[in-house]
């Protein structure tokens, strides 16, 4: 009796290990499976956004919206900044302030500086938003940490103005500065601040006056 009970728990022991062996090899394959879903939507997103935005590039903003509206909506972020651009300017689709904010918002959650700058952008003017001046710095700070030179100029009139944070004229100095001597945007920033000063715009003529350029 006892060599039956010593058999039969044996072949519990046996059975529940092959049990426990299986589950492991199915979970490694679900897990294997869901990384490779993760990789060819990653791969699809990147394929519609270049396709996207290469017709961006030449102009063809509806077909450009057809392929960007896909890959934004897989949450890729520089396809959501590209579809914010378009209904910010009524390329391809009907100009729509408020959805042009939203997808700022989206890609600036993911960290994306352009988008970040919009999105200060957007709270400054009260584009697609209620006005924010706060906010508005805020975001202008995040892109400019990155690099962003528009951003960094953008963060020079808040801090000359006293908009959304203390007036500060050595910070803001500091911040047109380093934004001017930017080599990719800083010929195109200075081109704009003299066009806006010519055209009498008056924060433009007060900061051209206050770095003398």
């Amino acid at each position: 009796m006892k060599g039956f009970i010593t058999t039969l728990l044996l072949m519990l022991c046996i059975v529940a290990r092959a049990q426990t062996t299986h589950e492991r090899v199915q979970n490694r394959a679900s897990s294997s499976s869901v990384e490779r879903e993760g990789v060819r939507r990653s791969q699809s997103s990147d394929a519609l956004y270049e396709q996207g935005k290469k017709l961006y590039d030449q102009k063809k903003y509806t077909e450009a919206v057809k392929k960007l509206t896909p890959a934004a909506e897989k949450g890729h972020k520089k396809a959501q900044y590209r579809l914010g651009r378009c209904y910010d300017k009524g390329n391809g689709v009907v100009e729509n302030n408020q959805k042009a904010f939203q997808w700022y918002l989206k890609s600036a959650a993911q960290g994306y500086a352009k988008a970040q700058y919009q999105v200060g952008r957007c709270y400054k003017k009260g584009k697609g938003v209620d006005k924010d001046k706060v906010k508005a710095f805020q975001y202008f700070s995040k892109a400019a940490k990155q690099g962003n030179a528009k951003a960094q100029f953008a963060l020079g009139e808040c801090y000359f103005e006293g908009k959304g944070v203390a007036q500060d004229k050595a910070k803001a100095k500091a911040c047109f500065l380093k934004a001017l001597n930017d080599e990719k945007d800083g010929k195109e920033i200075l081109e704009d601040l003299r066009k806006d000063a010519a055209d009498g715009d008056e924060d433009a003529i007060a900061i051209k006056k206050f770095l003398g350029k």
